[in-house]
């Protein structure tokens, strides 16, 4: 995973690992995320919705890129 993304994607972790899901519940964080995502913290659902969108968007830099064959360095502020 891109650098940029990878706050997001440690505040997501930690949210997970703190949620009733995992603590109470006994689930994995991974198993919270795709078969729990409703009982989920709104904190966690936000940051799960934040790393979609920061990944999405560095795919997006990645293909535009590719077609320019000229590959100037891209700045992305989330």
């Amino acid at each position: 995973m891109s650098s940029s993304c990878s706050h997001l994607l440690s505040a997501l972790k930690d949210c997970l690992l703190h949620s009733d899901c995992v603590i109470k519940q006994g689930h994995l964080p991974s198993e919270c995320l795709k078969e729990h995502a409703d009982e989920l913290p709104e904190q966690c659902k936000a940051l799960r919705q934040a790393t979609f969108e920061c990944k999405r968007g560095m795919v997006r830099l990645g293909s535009a890129c590719m077609r320019r064959r000229k590959c100037w360095t891209y700045l992305y502020i989330p």
